[in-house]
């Protein structure tokens, strides 16, 4: 049976006030950095054929910690950035409220299908995710790690589980926390979600 384990980076600041931060390219703070030295600790146990990573900073030093001491290269795939939020990127909920009256609800509305100016809406971040894991999950044998972020864990999930979208945020996903998905005959299962390494 192949096992993906999907993690996600670190703590990134920007979380009060919060901020819409997708493609915003941020580094770990020093919490974050001790979240993934947990993990690593916690799945050194495991045995891993592959390591993939979204390319924004944050994935990409969560990745340098769990595994800089492996003898795993380090893969970076476009396509599991975090979702273009466009113009609303960097902004408070206050901010993009003021400066674009009436969209902040119209996507309380329809969280699945809202597209932000210039930007993505959870169904493109789906479209865009999916393949890119069902040809990770091809090149895979045993088990490949994947670091990548909240949104994109949450729409993987969410499609495996059958969950609507519009219910992606009752998934929770911490930061340096990990999912398991198990792939056999039968197709896909969750073997967990949000893990974290005091569980």
């Amino acid at each position: 049976m192949k096992a993906i384990y999907l993690i996600r980076h670190g703590e990134i600041e920007g979380e009060n006030p919060r901020k819409f931060i997708g493609r915003t390219d941020l580094p770990l703070t020093n919490r974050g950095r001790q979240q993934l030295g947990a993990l690593r600790d916690h799945l050194s146990v495991q045995s891993f054929e592959r390591v993939v990573c979204s390319p924004l900073m944050r994935c990409k030093e969560s990745a340098d910690i769990l595994f800089a001491s492996s003898k795993l290269t380090i893969e970076s795939e476009q396509d599991f950035s975090e979702i273009d939020l466009g113009d609303w990127e960097g902004l408070t909920v206050a901010e993009v409220k003021t400066r674009f009256p009436g969209a902040y609800g119209a996507r309380g509305l329809n969280l699945p299908g809202y597209r932000t100016s210039h930007g993505e809406s959870f169904i493109d971040l789906l479209a865009r995710v999916w393949p890119a894991l069902l040809a990770l999950i091809e090149t895979t044998t045993s088990q490949t790690a994947l670091v990548a972020h909240a949104g994109v864990n949450r729409v993987l999930l969410c499609h495996i589980l059958g969950i609507s979208l519009s219910h992606m945020f009752r998934l929770q996903q911490d930061y340096g926390c990990y999912n398991v998905i198990y792939v056999g005959e039968n197709g896909m299962r969750v073997g967990c979600v949000n893990c974290l390494p005091s569980q």
